[in-house]
């Protein structure tokens, strides 16, 4: 008889799993389920190899963490609005995510995570970096993190979205969070300030607040605190944005990469 538990293998000391013994494309047992979550929970981000699924299976597993969301900017694929279409080829002007983030950190309720599924691969590169802020925080000093708790930073996809669609005359959301959030699950603390939508931080100057992002910032780019992970056909990479920031590398133009993603619904960041 076939063990029913997932494999874990740590890729990094701070962040980063790959997960084996579980096959998406069928139903997978409430055993597998609470493993794969509590993968999550441990390692923030975690990978799955040769997982050729269908949108609604990408749909069953995407709910296995939390109910899905809509994303404000992008459209759903058709007859499925909760699932977004990742591409990049020969026209693409821009891609998704070339820039240090965590996903939709300017909703309210910011998104627990996102689970990306890539069917379509270029020759080289396309890798995503993850990144822990757990590490990040936990490699300040303890006087900063203590400065750093009392803050609350701004942020905004209206500068994000209107220079991708155009449409100035659309409000996306714009909300405050802490910029030390407790994980909800864990109870540990992580850095909650990103390069895409955090414009500011309340209460400061523009060069002081400028001055804390671009020094949080630094940090979010140190090696030492990521995981790479290397793309193929029918991957999938799950990670939870109360915890990580990631990075889409677009390394391989002229050449295609093509997906889809879900996210899943978060919580107000305490």
């Amino acid at each position: 008889m076939a063990s029913n538990a997932i494999t874990v293998t740590p890729l990094t000391h701070n962040i980063g799993a790959e997960i084996g013994n579980i096959d998406l494309t069928q139903p997978v047992s409430a055993d597998q389920k609470q493993q794969l979550y509590d993968a999550l929970m441990q390692y923030q981000v975690i990978f799955l190899r040769d997982q050729a699924i269908s949108h609604d299976q990408h749909r069953i597993a995407g709910q296995i963490f939390s109910d899905l969301i809509i994303h404000p900017g992008a459209k759903g694929i058709n007859g499925y609005e909760d699932i977004v279409a990742i591409h990049a080829d020969k026209d693409s002007k821009y891609i998704a995510g070339d820039n240090w983030h965590s996903d939709l950190s300017c909703n309210e309720e910011p998104p627990m995570g996102s689970m990306l599924y890539l069917h379509t691969l270029p020759e080289y590169g396309g890798d995503t970096l993850f990144s822990s802020m757990y590490a990040v925080y936990d490699a300040l000093s303890p006087a900063m993190q203590r400065y750093l708790e009392g803050l609350q930073a701004e942020h905004d996809a209206n500068h994000v979205y209107h220079s991708i669609y155009g449409d100035y005359g659309t409000a996306y959301p714009c909300n405050t969070h802490p910029v030390v959030r407790t994980h909800p699950v864990t109870g540990k603390k992580a850095i909650f300030v990103n390069a895409s939508y955090t414009t500011r931080i309340m209460g400061l100057s523009k060069n002081e607040s400028d001055g804390v992002l671009n020094m949080l910032y630094e940090h979010v780019k140190d090696p030492n605190f990521q995981v790479r992970f290397k793309w193929r056909k029918h991957s999938i990479a799950i990670w939870d944005n109360r915890c990580t920031q990631h990075f889409a590398v677009w390394d391989y133009f002229p050449q295609t990469r093509s997906g889809f993603r879900v996210t899943m619904g978060g919580d107000k960041p305490f």
